[in-house]
Formats: C-alpha cells, sequence, structure tokens
C-alpha cells in the first residue's frame, strides 16, 4: 500500500471518528468518548438505552457479532431511523454513519427501555 492509499486509510478514521463525536454530542454524551477504546461501545448501549452489562455479551465469539448488530441496530433507533438504515451501516458504514451524524434532520429521540420482566410479572414473582 502506497502514500495514497495510507492517506485515505486516515482520512476514512477521522470521518469515522468525526461521526461517532457527533452522535454523541446529539445524545448529550462527551464527544470525546468516540475516541476511547471500549468506553465508546458502553456510550453506545447508553444511548441504546441498554444495560450496560451487554458488553460482556459483546466478547462472547459469535454471540458477539449478533449482539453488536443489535445494539447498532438499537443506537440507530435512538436517532429515528430503522433497521434499513442499520443495514446501510453495516454494509458502507462511511456513507451512511456521516449521514446520520451530519444530517440536520436526525436528532436524538431516545431508546426504548425494556426490562426483562413486566411489572405485572414482577408482582407475580414477588407475591
Amino acid at each position: 500500500m502506497g502514500f495514497i492509499g495510507i492517506i485515505i486509510i486516515i482520512g476514512l478514521i477521522v470521518l469515522m471518528i468525526a461521526s461517532f463525536w457527533k452522535l454523541f454530542e446529539k445524545a448529550g454524551k462527551p464527544g470525546w468518548a468516540a475516541i476511547v477504546p471500549i468506553y465508546n461501545t458502553v456510550v453506545m448501549i447508553e444511548i441504546a438505552k441498554k444495560p450496560i452489562w451487554w458488553i460482556v455479551l459483546m466478547l462472547i465469539p459469535y454471540v458477539g457479532v449478533i449482539w453488536s448488530i443489535w445494539v447498532l441496530n438499537l443506537f440507530v433507533k435512538a436517532f429515528g431511523k430503522g433497521e434499513g438504515y442499520t443495514v446501510g451501516i453495516i454494509f458502507l458504514p462511511f456513507i451512511f454513519l456521516p449521514m446520520l451524524a451530519f444530517s440536520d434532520d436526525t436528532e436524538y429521540i431516545g431508546g426504548e427501555e425494556e426490562d426483562f420482566f413486566s411489572d405485572e410479572e414482577v408482582e407475580t414473582i414477588a407475591e
């Protein structure tokens, strides 16, 4: 790989970091979290409104790939986009992630918090 290839790769890395930085700020999180390994995944999980221990599931071989896609989907939904946008980010991240981050139409709407048990189930278990 020549000098031009290295410049292109560095440019793409900077684009991804800038995109995550902007998305984190839109969600009210610190933008600098985009450059801290592991912590940036924790912030994505927080934005998706899921428990932090989900990061452990992302480290399990094979399960981690599925779980990472799920977290990415919930992260994208927190900004008002659907599954199609998630597929776009998976296959064309250098296009779809900046579109999500730098679009004026994209706003953080929050994720849906889901409990493992409904309130009725908790009451039944408590009895």
